[in-house]
């Protein structure tokens, strides 16, 4: 360990560190435009550095190690005054795009500068740099060349994290430009727009759509697979009257050394627009053989009917259920399809959750809470089991949350329909069963609601409410209290923290847990996906 001082304030690193971690550690304010921390050290922008006492001259902090006894200054004059001149050699060719870049308002440029920036430029003449501007270089990202600051982060992520290769640094001294040497079409693509610090670097789809000051942000976690990556669901909050029902503008990854380290997969990032798009937006019934809007007062009489079916005959009735749902939502359904209805018949799992999987981030299993589906109901049936019991006539209804069984083929909703008397539904998205239902119960997307989920290595991790249920969506808990209070059955929770307070009372996976402890990153269950081991910082993602 290495004892040191930083502006005035005296810190303990580790041996070997280098001075920006240090004040990073520190929780400081450093300029720094190559340097990421999950990249290897280029050292080529010049502007983090740092007056270190009794060194000649300023050092960069990204490149310099630590050693015992170092005093270093990050606001001396000796310091903002390298800063200043390293800030202006960048900006010396760079174009006055501020009003029309894409990245206005998170650029580094434009922060820097008005935090560091040299006020009295020495270069007076033209801007004569000419490169190509903005192209596409593959499927999500637009490259504008004559921005680019020759960072080299996206060269660097794409040999050292993605291992793809595509980026390269071409010709010399002032021609120097980045390139691509093949089309940018990893897995893994977007992240290079993440980690641009300037607008060289554009996600196409999100290119245009607004400004970033007008996004509200919140953290929560992709439902993409099980592997759990935290992200930032960034919304149009503050006109609502701009893009109408779409209001989710992007998702970004958020920094978790445990789970995702500081990157998510192209799939993960671009699924957002189903929690706007395609949506159960209306509480149905159907009546003389077609779906009618109803209201939630109608449909709970009527959901009150069928669940009454269910109770009085549970042996004639199955319950298909969702990983996708958080562990409170799939708490109450098992307390409500167990404790109240009876019901042995549930499935939650099928073949069609398993996709591509790669060695990086990307699961196998496209479900967030697999994990903890299985250890809140434990070995349930696969839902091809319960669809082909439907077919052989077996069954009288089903109630079913959160899939869409014509996945199985073709003729199953015919089939179905034609032996099971009642459907009751509920979830996010139109698909072809909940148009077959006789009631449908629209329920709250992930990014509407308050809950956990349980990744493939016993993860807990929190999600987090980031917008109003669109129309009459009810959050799947909500929905499944009014059904159990249907029954007689009062479960008075009011949040979702509530229903998670019983859940680690009752389930020994969950023991000790609340939403505080599980902050920021999550906490490791006892369950049986404890012991698997953590995600590989720079594993292949071809």
């Amino acid at each position: 360990m290495a004892n040191i001082t930083i502006d005035g304030k005296q810190i303990t690193v580790k041996d070997g560190s280098l001075i920006i971690e240090a004040i990073d550690q520190l929780n400081g304010d450093l300029p720094r435009y190559c340097y990421h921390p999950g990249l290897s050290i280029a050292g080529n922008c010049r502007i983090c550095q740092v007056e270190v006492e009794k060194m000649p001259r300023t050092v960069i902090a990204c490149n310099t190690t630590v050693t015992e006894g170092m005093v270093i200054h990050t606001k001396s004059g000796k310091a903002t005054d390298s800063q200043k001149y390293a800030l202006e050699f960048l900006l010396a060719n760079h174009p006055l795009d501020c009003p029309v870049c894409d990245q206005a308002g998170e650029c580094k440029l434009q922060d820097y500068y008005m935090e560091y920036g040299a006020y009295d430029p020495k270069f007076n003449e033209n801007k004569v740099k000419k490169s190509k501007k903005a192209f596409s270089i593959g499927p999500t990202i637009n490259l504008d060349q004559e921005r680019c600051i020759l960072c080299s982060r996206c060269v660097r992520f794409t040999d050292e994290v993605t291992k793809t290769h595509e980026f390269g640094m071409f010709n010399r001294g002032d021609h120097t430009a980045v390139d691509v040497y093949t089309e940018l079409n990893n897995k893994y693509s977007g992240n290079v727009a993440d980690i641009c610090p300037v607008g060289a670097l554009t996600d196409k789809d999100f290119r245009f759509k607004m400004r970033v000051w007008y996004l509200g942000k919140q953290k929560s976690v992709c439902p993409g697979c099980s592997r759990g990556c935290n992200i930032s669901i960034e919304t149009e909050k503050s006109r609502p009257y701009h893009l109408k029902k779409e209001r989710v503008m992007r998702l970004k990854p958020i920094e978790n050394p445990e789970v995702n380290k500081w990157w998510m997969c192209d799939e993960g990032r671009y699924a957002y627009k189903s929690i706007d798009i395609g949506r159960i937006e209306k509480v149905q019934a159907r009546a003389a053989g077609r779906l009618e809007e109803t209201t939630w007062e109608n449909a709970l009489v009527a959901a009150g009917k069928i669940v009454g079916e269910a109770a009085a005959q549970p042996s004639r009735w199955a319950f298909v259920t969702s990983s996708q749902y958080t562990n409170e939502e799939l708490f109450l359904q098992k307390k409500f399809v167990k404790d109240v209805l009876r019901i042995n018949r549930v499935a939650y799992s099928w073949s069609f959750d398993q996709g591509f999987e790669d060695n990086f981030l990307i699961r196998g299993d496209k479900n967030p809470n697999s994990a903890g589906a299985r250890e809140i109901f434990g070995a349930g049936e696969d839902i091809s089991q319960v669809v082909e019991a439907a077919k052989r006539g077996e069954l009288d209804g089903l109630i079913v949350f959160g899939r869409d069984l014509s996945k199985y083929g073709a003729d199953t909703l015919s089939v179905v329909r034609a032996k099971v008397k009642t459907i009751l539904y509920s979830g996010v998205n139109v698909n072809a069963t909940s148009n077959s239902a006789d009631l449908v119960l629209p329920g709250a997307s992930y990014a509407e609601t308050d809950g956990t989920f349980t990744n493939f290595e016993g993860r807990v991790q929190r999600i987090r409410k980031a917008l109003e249920p669109m129309a009459d969506a009810r959050a799947t808990w909500k929905i499944v209290q009014d059904l159990a209070a249907g029954q007689g059955i009062i479960w008075k929770n009011k949040r979702a923290e509530d229903i998670f307070v019983s859940l680690a009372m009752e389930s020994g996976a969950f023991k000790g847990m609340s939403y505080t402890a599980l902050d920021p990153h999550g906490k490791i269950w006892s369950g049986p996906g404890a012991a698997q081991p953590a995600v590989a910082a720079t594993a292949g993602a071809h």
